[in-house]
């Protein structure tokens, strides 16, 4: 007789306590393998899918979609059969987010559901026999809810119920041990239509009272993670902004000269990335932070360079490792690979921490300036608005040059306007004069 396993939502690490229902990826009376994922969960950091570490039928879902889960809390509930579908004990006392454990040899055959059935729990069939018998009702264990499952395979038989509104645990199979076929779905098809016709009962409509306190959106997930990280932000860090507007027409020659040549291309954002590590070690206060409890400044060894992103869920901000140790092209790879994986929403969560100095090019939303909250607890942000032709003073005639705006946001704490305005400066003649880059390379 299988034996019924809960498994808990587990540590997604990160500090997180909690995950947002996004998507099942299993039904009720699915027969799925060990380490399997089961259901697709957002967090505060990225949507994950969780991978369940028994084998068996799916008795149970906990949740529904839209609905916060917390760790440690039930997400389902498995029918494993003694002495199969479960990883060893030791396997079980520290599972990490995907891929744990060494999965279990897939066995043949097609994976096959027991019932369709969208219930809160179900009783299952031995998970290895070829045909679903209806076993003698089994003691259920006291925290789960036990209810009949109807005897069919096809999953075809259960979309033609399904579409035809026919209740399953209604009909009667013809087939072997009861097994419900097609025709029997039709035929009870062909009874509900020549049922008796009753004159259905109409209910007046009325049109729902307007609100006048308006519609209320829940912050949620990354929404929820987003609104604390920027209030406390605001609320601890005494900001301030200068910008300036700067010439890249020599940029842009250079990226095209760059890009002629055989090899990945470069973006505007990696050589702007390029400008600001090397901006970062000569003013390296600003790729720091402000101590817990506020008593010192930490200045960091490595630049961890934050960009922003816009992903499925909104705009998060992908970090690049060790950004001053790899060259030009490198950071353009790597930039790609984020901006791409945050675009898809399979970026890792390990991917989104660990700033420690942000680019935010919002030129792209086709704007000019900004005056960006800082991602906190990093003391400075560099923002790049939209680079294009204006008219421009350019060697004392005035001629049309692609120009664009530069806004650095510090942590006013970590330094004083002398080193805000003396980077922002040094950024800007190496946007104009791109060639000042290799006197620091």
């Amino acid at each position: 007789m299988p034996v019924v396993r809960e498994f808990t939502l587990p540590d997604l690490g990160e500090g997180l306590t909690e995950a947002e229902v996004v998507r099942w990826l299993v039904e009720v009376g699915e027969v799925i393998a060990v380490d399997q994922p089961v259901v697709e969960v957002e967090t505060a950091k990225a949507v994950v899918e969780v991978p369940c570490p028994y084998g068996g039928v799916v008795t149970a879902l906990f949740g529904e979609v839209g609905q916060e889960v917390a760790v440690g809390a039930p997400l389902v509930t498995v029918a494993v059969s003694p002495g199969e579908g479960e990883k060893p004990l030791a396997a079980e006392v520290e599972r990490p987010l995907v891929g744990y454990g060494i999965a279990e040899p897939a066995r043949g055959g097609r994976r096959r559901r027991v019932g369709g059935g969208t219930a809160v729990a179900a009783q299952v069939a031995p998970v290895a026999s070829a045909a679903p018998v209806a076993p003698p009702a089994p003691t259920a264990p006291a925290a789960v809810r036990v209810s009949a499952v109807p005897a069919v395979i096809s999953p075809l038989v259960r979309r033609l119920a399904r579409e035809q509104g026919v209740d399953l645990a209604a009909v009667t199979g013809s087939g072997p041990d009861g097994l419900i076929m097609r025709a029997d779905v039709e035929r009870a098809v062909a009874a509900k239509i020549a049922g008796p016709v009753t004159a259905p009962v109409v209910a007046p409509v009325t049109a729902p009272a307007p609100s006048a306190a308006g519609e209320v959106v829940p912050l949620r997930g990354l929404r929820r993670a987003v609104a604390e990280k920027l209030g406390r932000s605001h609320r601890e860090i005494p900001a301030a902004t200068c910008w300036v507007d700067v010439d890249a027409t020599e940029l842009m020659a250079l990226r095209r000269q760059l890009n002629s040549a055989p090899g990945p291309k470069v973006s505007v954002l990696a050589l702007l990335a390029r400008i600001c590590t090397v901006a970062l070690e000569r003013f390296p206060e600003l790729n720091s932070s402000v101590t817990e409890d506020g008593s010192g400044i930490r200045r960091h060894p490595s630049v961890h360079l934050g960009f922003a992103a816009q992903g499925e869920r909104g705009l998060i901000v992908p970090v690049v490792r060790d950004a001053q140790r790899l060259t030009t092209e490198q950071l353009g790879v790597e930039l790609g690979r984020l901006t791409e994986a945050a675009r898809t929403g399979s970026i890792a969560p390990t991917e989104l921490t660990g700033g420690t100095f942000t680019l935010n090019n919002y030129g792209v939303f086709g704007v000019d300036g900004s005056t960006p909250i800082l991602n906190h607890p990093e003391a400075a942000m560099l923002g790049v608005g939209r680079i294009v032709g204006k008219p421009w003073v350019h060697q004392g005639e005035l001629a049309v040059r692609e120009v664009t705006q530069l806004s650095f946001t510090f942590d006013h704490r970590v330094c004083d306007g002398g080193t805000a305005g003396g980077f922002l400066r040094f950024v800007a003649d190496c946007v104009e004069q791109p060639g000042l880059l290799l006197r620091q390379l």
